[in-house]
C-alpha cells in the first residue's frame, strides 16, 4: 500500500492521529507506527520538519504531509556497532545495507535513528559525513549542533584522514598508484596501495586513502583504471546473473582527526574481522 496525503489543518482541537484517521484507511496503531518510523512531516509557513511527537498541538493553517509505503516500512534496520562514545559525538561501525540519509517515506533504517534509539543515555544524532548504503565502515555522529558544525568544518577543510579497504577484480601490480581524475567535474585524488592479492581468484585487496570526498569517488576511480570493486553494480563488470553478484567489498576502515573537544589526535581502525576478505 502506498499513500501520500497533504492535509491543511482546519480543526485545531484534534490530535495528530485523529486528524490523519479522517483521511487515511489505516488503524491508529498503523498510523502511530508509521509516525515513529518518520513518515509524517509538519509544515509551518515555509518551514517543514519531520514530526514524531504524537501530542503536538496542531494549529490552523499548518499542514501535515504523510507518506506511507508498506514495503518500505516493512524493512527492518540493521544493527550498527558502537566503537567509542565521546559524549558529544560517537564513532560507529555501519554495516552494509544501512542508510545514512532518510527520505520523505521514513528514516527507521538509517544509522542516525538506530543511534538515537540505542545509545545510552539517549541523544540526538546528527550525520556529519556519509557512506554509501552498501559501503560498510567507520562513521562519526555528532550529538550536539555545535560539534556537528565543528566536524563539518573538519571534513570541508580536509583535516581528517580517511582510509578504505576494497577487494577488486584483477591483479594489482603496482606498489602505489595515485588517481587524480575529476569526479562530477570536481577535483578528486585517491592514493591506492596493494595489501594482498589472490591470483587464483584474480582479485586484489587494496588500501585507498582519499584526499577528497566526492560521491562514489573510490568506486569511479578504481573502475577507471581497470580494477572495479567486487560487487559494484554501478561501476563494476556486467554480470548477467544478479544472484552471483556479492555485496560491495568496500569498507571505511580507518579515521584520524584532531578531536574538536580535547584537541588530541583520535585514531580509529577496524578489526580485521570487519574488513573485506577473499572468498573462494
Amino acid at each position: 500500500m502506498i499513500l501520500e496525503k497533504h492535509l491543511l489543518i482546519t480543526e485545531s482541537d484534534l490530535s495528530v492521529v485523529a486528524t490523519l484517521k479522517q483521511q487515511v484507511d489505516l488503524s491508529s496503531i498503523q498510523i502511530k507506527q508509521a509516525i515513529a518510523m518518520g513518515c509524517l512531516w509538519l509544515q509551518k509557513g515555509h518551514k517543514i520538519k519531520r514530526l514524531r511527537r504524537l501530542k503536538t498541538q496542531l494549529k490552523l493553517e499548518q499542514q501535515l504531509h504523510f507518506y506511507y509505503n508498506s514495503e518500505i516500512l516493512s524493512q527492518r534496520p540493521l544493527e550498527a556497532k558502537l566503537i567509542e562514545d565521546n559524549d558529544g559525538y560517537s564513532v560507529w561501525f555501519k554495516p552494509r545495507g544501512m542508510l545514512c540519509q532518510g527520505s520523505k517515506w521514513g528514516d527507521h533504517t538509517t544509522i542516525y535513528r538506530f543511534v538515537e534509539k540505542n545509545l545510552q543515555p539517549e541523544r540526538q544524532a546528527i550525520i556529519v559525513h556519509r557512506l554509501d548504503k552498501m559501503t560498510s565502515g567507520l562513521i562519526i555522529l555528532a550529538h550536539q549542533k555545535k560539534l556537528a558544525g565543528a566536524f563539518t568544518q573538519i571534513f570541508e577543510q580536509r583535516k581528517i584522514k580517511k582510509s578504505y579497504q576494497a577487494i577488486v577484480t584483477g591483479i594489482f601490480d603496482q606498489e602505489v598508484l595515485i588517481i587524480d581524475t575529476n569526479v562530477s567535474d570536481k577535483s578528486a585524488v585517491s592514493r591506492v596501495k596493494l595489501i594482498n592479492k589472490d591470483t587464483n581468484l584474480n582479485q586484489s585487496l587494496l588500501r585507498i586513502t582519499i584526499e577528497t570526498g566526492r560521491k562514489h569517488q573510490i568506486r569511479q576511480h578504481l573502475a577507471s583504471v581497470g580494477f572495479p570493486i567486487l560487487g559494484d553494480r554501478l561501476y563494476g563488470d556486467e554480470i548477467l546473473n544478479e544472484s552471483e553478484i556479492p555485496d560491495l567489498q568496500l569498507t571505511a576502515y580507518q579515521l584520524e582527526f584532531n578531536c574538536p573537544l580535547s584537541g588530541e589526535i583520535k585514531s580509529y581502525e577496524l578489526d580485521d574481522d570487519l574488513c573485506p576478505k577473499f572468498k573462494n
